[in-house]
């Protein structure tokens, strides 16, 4: 029998009381999988350190694609774990390229943090064009450089995490804290006018991807749920935390029940990710000139550096990719987004992100860096 919404916290409530001595199994947290983000080795090849920051990035349903070859002693070639791919929601890759984008970027940054400036050849072997294939994304070069300048973005690199909650849409965000965080070409929004019709389009995409069978799908085959399943597969798209254990424990959470659109925990969770991507303080976008892979690589360049500054200006950041993607049922979301933010010709709206204030969220859950190296 299916479970109402206050019955669904009753049992929650319930459970926490009945495990009484046992309550360490619903809140602990995926330990391992969160190492990444505070491992950093006092002495190592710079390639190494400088990777071990780039593997934070953001990416597209946290799939950590990358693939990293040491070349000689300053040099490395970055592929795509093609096994990471998103053949349903990203069928041409436009996203995993993006994605390529904010790892090369960051490990820019942390490797000017280290004195060394990163040479950045893109598709050294030429760029694939429909989908990626098992040619480079890049060849990268560490130049060590004295007196470099460490950029400024660095020390959010460990502090930057996507933000999925509610943002508070009774504290605006300023007209001047949008320009510091993003420039031209991209645009920006504060104008709750400007801003309604998007939202819309963002809340409609999210139910579309989630009522196609087969979008929907491969967010289910990447679920983690839980602490254990998160250490053991530290990629995907993870639920962990006490309610989430706690529904699990008690048999009212599993991927059969997420699967069901006839099931309170699937129209629960709907109605709670619609909610959540409405609370629109601003919004931002990143806009190139045309769609190659180059201008992918660049969005995610951009894509980055914009969340890290929000990060350092106290802000949440939560990309809406859903209205963005390219299969057929989304066509109708992604003409409407390039005409209401006036995209011409060939111009490419990459990246839509809400930004505003919110409350702090847990780390990504990341593979070690050893696990991206190609021995």
């Amino acid at each position: 029998m299916p479970l109402s919404r206050r019955t669904l916290i009753y049992g929650i409530g319930a459970t926490g009381l009945a495990l009484s001595g046992g309550l360490w199994r619903v809140t602990r947290l995926p330990e391992a999988a969160i190492q990444p983000w505070r491992e950093r080795p006092r002495s190592e090849d710079i390639r190494l350190a400088a990777f071990r920051f780039a593997i934070l990035a953001p990416n597209p349903h946290n799939r950590q694609p990358w693939l990293i070859q040491l070349l000689g002693q300053d040099e490395a070639l970055i592929t795509c774990d093609l096994a990471k791919r998103l053949p349903e929601t990203d069928p041409f890759d436009r996203q995993t390229v993006i994605g390529f984008g904010t790892f090369l970027e960051t490990a820019r940054i942390a490797a000017s943090a280290l004195g060394f400036a990163l040479e950045i050849t893109p598709f050294p072997q030429g760029e694939p064009e429909v989908t990626l294939d098992n040619r480079p994304i890049a060849h990268v070069r560490f130049v060590k450089q004295h007196k470099l300048q460490a950029d400024p973005l660095f020390p959010a690199i460990s502090k930057r995490h996507t933000n999925r909650l509610m943002f508070d849409v009774q504290k605006p965000v300023e007209t001047a804290t949008m320009r510091e965080i993003i420039s031209s070409p991209d645009g920006f929004t504060t104008d709750q006018a400007h801003i309604a019709p998007l939202r819309t389009i963002a809340k409609d995409a999210i139910q579309l991807e989630q009522t196609t069978p087969r979008t929907y799908m491969e967010s289910i085959d990447l679920l983690r749920i839980g602490h254990t399943e998160i250490d053991a597969m530290p990629d995907g798209l993870a639920l962990s935390g006490p309610i989430m254990e706690s529904l699990a424990l008690i048999g009212q959470l599993d991927r059969t029940q997420l699967a069901d659109p006839n099931s309170s925990v699937f129209k629960t969770g709907l109605e709670m990710q619609r909610k959540s991507a409405g609370t629109i303080p601003a919004l931002f976008w990143i806009k190139t000139p045309t769609n190659r892979r180059v201008d992918q690589l660049e969005a995610g360049r951009r894509y980055v550096r914009a969340q890290l500054r929000a990060t350092q200006l106290g802000l949440a950041v939560h990309p809406l990719s859903q209205a963005l993607q390219e299969y057929p049922e989304m066509s109708g979301s992604l003409r409407m987004i390039h005409r209401l933010l006036e995209a011409q010709g060939d111009e490419r709206i990459q990246m839509f992100a809400r930004t505003g204030y919110a409350r702090p969220v847990r780390p990504a859950a990341r593979w070690p860096l050893e696990k991206h190296l190609i021995t």
